[in-house]
């Protein structure tokens, strides 16, 4: 990372507009940018253009060739749809495939041969159909069932053409665009669609001498996104922010069978209406057709990045929207050539998924508010009623945990620039949030921060290619995301395995807790995984000898008889869903005495949407907390290790603690826990040895009192107001 040459310009990118000249190049100016940028729906005019600025310049290859995309409808993009079920009432039953869809964003794809593509099931009994009892009525877009059994429930797996591109649509409906053309994707999987996206871009990079870094958004194929007919009841019928479910098509399909040997079924990616989201544990077969587009991405992403560079120009890639297929995380992201990395950015844990990237030189984010009327949750945000200033503060102290953890080279805005006219004192935040970034820079430049001696790792089915998440922005009430964002302001050296990992390398040696969060069946605690006994064989060994686990909601839950949890020995308590009724449980007390991990509690614990039925085996858990007859935080001794039971997690200030204690208390390291760490639970801390700063970070809208222990245990009193930082030698 680059040292900043300055504390008060640069690292900084503005979203300019035409029309506000004066408010672009003054705000440049009072922000201290050295970028200019577009967006989508504002332009950039000579004037700014040749102000001395650097020049971003968005560009969406698969929505820029209109109108060739809608003389070439059978090139647009496509993705399989379930139809909504049906129950047979007699022997024919009339299927509207496009019921409940929105009819504005797909059209059923007659193209191609329906009994070749298509499937439909009996879902009563799990059957396929026989393709000679179903027929397809393109003109009325149904499909007839034949032979169907009353009383029994019916779908049909057919495809569909996209015919408005699901950003278009949203911003088109979010800021009220009228008369603009409703925009296509097309599909670069075929050749044509390839040859007229070259000369395009070939095109757009003459056009655009002033441009000095081409701005993807992103590549080729967005996060799946399907609407529904009701726009206030069911408006997304289904949404993943990293599936692939849009990235289908009967070619892909072909080429996929020619490569890997096998061909995949509508059913594949349907799965019964549930897609393949990426909180369910992916099948084999899923992730090869993962693989198989990730190689179709490198390759055809490299050339578009080679003809930029050809024009001396660089190639930044928007980590959001049409981001399927890059996947940044993976080993092999640096074959495309990219140059920097954009991240749209709400939380701490998405700063770090930035971070974590490698294979480029540059990463930066796109801070919010983004410059729309109204928020991403409909608040109006630059309307009236709205407090973009404060909006902007909770946004910066969610994502500043994460900037002072992990280094970041840029920072910027997006959206309408004019829309901060009328908020001047926003406009003076801003100013002061750009400084402070530029601060926290320039120690990051220096050396890495203070972290406990000791590696955590998260285990999931996704391991590092999901690290930090990249799957969206931040769920409420999902354990894995309010756990990751706990972790991402917390000074401790977090990896992430998946189970392939474990298998062929088992746990790294500088590991000392082993972390595993997440429901029943979802990629997150990681669902068939556990049906491998060599996996938690491998763990129990592990623990035996020294090693510590942390298990969160369900971890290791499988389906064995008798038993969810499969590690259910390492934590001396299981979870009883209704099935031991009949079964006698051990009579737990809750302990009274101190015990490291609750000394910071303020309140009574709060785990959110916590699991119950939680019963312990025996005197050697110790239950530290408990809710309605049910254990909530529960300690238990293993061998030589150690291990920790949470009923769920909630990421708030008090259990980003009490996750941090239990850290160590699992890793043998309570000794070192006060080092370098804040005595407030609403602060937070950071050491830079080699600038011999101390950064503390308050992360609530209240001035707030902490203390601090150096590496010698010498205490350090720090006063940081309300949103504030506050930094001191050390």
């Amino acid at each position: 990372m680059a040292k900043p040459t300055s504390l008060t310009t640069g690292s900084f990118t503005l979203p300019g507009e035409a029309g506000y000249e004066k408010l672009t190049l003054d705000l440049a100016k009072k922000w201290g940018a050295d970028t200019i940028r577009d967006s989508d729906g504002t332009q950039l005019s000579p004037e700014i253009l040749q102000a001395g600025y650097d020049i971003y310049s968005t560009v969406c290859l698969v929505r820029s060739v209109q109108p060739w995309a809608r003389e070439n409808l059978a090139k647009l993009q496509q993705n399989f749809l379930m139809s909504f079920p049906l129950v047979a009432d007699k022997p024919t039953l009339v299927v509207e495939l496009l019921k409940g869809y929105f009819n504005e964003q797909f059209v059923v794809n007659a193209e191609d041969d329906p009994k070749k593509w298509w499937q439909v099931f009996d879902r009563t009994t799990g059957k396929e159909v026989p393709k000679t009892q179903w027929s397809f009525e393109a003109k009325k877009g149904t499909v007839k069932i034949t032979g169907a059994v009353a009383g029994h429930n019916y779908t049909v797996n057919f495809l569909a053409f996209r015919i408005w591109e699901e950003i278009s649509m949203y911003n088109h409906i979010t800021n009220n665009w009228g008369d603009r053309e409703h925009l296509a994707a097309v599909d670069p999987m075929h050749p044509e669609t390839q040859k007229v996206i070259l000369a395009f871009l070939d095109q757009w990079l003459k056009e655009h001498p002033d441009t000095t870094v081409v701005r993807f958004t992103s590549m080729f194929y967005n996060f799946s996104w399907f609407w529904g007919s009701d726009q206030k009841t069911l408006r997304d019928v289904y949404s993943d922010w990293a599936d692939y479910e849009m990235t289908v098509s009967p070619r892909a399909l072909t080429l996929f069978a020619k490569k890997f040997g096998y061909k995949l079924t509508s059913e594949d990616f349907v799965n019964g209406g549930l897609y393949n989201s990426t909180h369910n544990a992916p099948s084999r077969r899923y992730r090869d057709y993962m693989e198989f587009i990730h190689d179709f991405v490198i390759e055809f992403g490299r050339k578009c990045i080679d003809l930029t560079h050809k024009y001396q120009k660089k190639a930044y890639v928007f980590y959001d929207d049409h981001w399927v297929g890059v996947e940044p995380n993976s080993s092999r992201f640096k074959e495309f050539g990219f140059d920097g990395l954009i991240k749209c950015v709400f939380n701490a844990f998405e700063v770090r998924l930035c971070s974590h990237s490698q294979g480029v030189d540059v990463h930066e984010l796109r801070l919010h508010p983004y410059l729309f009327p109204t928020g991403l949750k409909g608040e109006p945000t630059f309307k009236a009623g709205g407090n973009p200033t404060l909006d902007a503060k909770n946004f910066w102290i969610d994502a500043r945990r994460g900037i002072l953890r992990a280094p970041i080279d840029r920072i910027g805005l997006g959206g309408y620039l004019s829309l901060v006219q009328s908020f001047p004192d926003f406009q003076d935040y801003i100013a002061g949030l750009t400084n402070e970034f530029r601060l926290l820079k320039s120690f990051h430049a220096d050396g890495a921060p203070y972290v406990a001696p000791f590696k955590i790792a998260i285990l999931s089915s996704w391991g590092n290619l999901r690290a930090w998440v990249s799957s969206g922005h931040f769920i409420p009430g999902l354990d894995y995301i309010e756990l990751v964002e706990s972790l991402a302001g917390l000074p401790l050296d977090v990896v992430f395995l998946s189970f392939d990992d474990l298998r062929q390398k088992g746990v790294p040696k500088d590991v000392k807790v082993l972390v595993n969060a997440g429901r029943a069946g979802s990629a997150w605690s990681g669902g068939h995984e556990w049906e491998d006994p060599e996996v938690s064989a491998l763990i129990t060994r592990w623990v035996q000898k020294g090693g510590g686990f942390i298990g969160i909601a369900e971890p290791s839950a499988s389906a064995t008889p008798g038993q969810l949890f499969r590690l259910s020995h390492l934590l001396g308590l299981d979870r009883d869903r209704g099935e031991r009724l009949a079964n006698g449980k051990y009579k737990f007390t809750v302990s009274t005495e101190p015990h490291f991990i609750t000394a910071d509690l303020e309140a009574p614990l709060d785990l959110g949407k916590d699991v119950d039925g939680v019963y312990v085996f025996g005197p050697e858990t110790q239950v530290l907390v408990a809710k309605d007859n049910s254990p909530r935080l529960t300690t238990h001794a293993f061998g030589k290790g150690r291990s920790v039971y949470l009923s769920g997690h909630k990421f708030a200030y008090q259990n980003t603690r009490l996750i941090h204690r239990a850290l160590h208390w699992a890793a043998h390291q309570e000794a070192g826990f006060a080092t370098w760490n804040s005595s407030n639970i609403r602060t937070e801390s950071a050491f830079f040895a080699k600038q011999k700063k101390l950064v503390v970070i308050n992360n609530s809208g209240e001035p707030q009192k902490t203390v601090v222990q150096d590496a010698r245990g010498k205490a350090i009193k720090v006063s940081v107001k309300a949103h504030d930082i506050a930094i001191l030698d050390a």
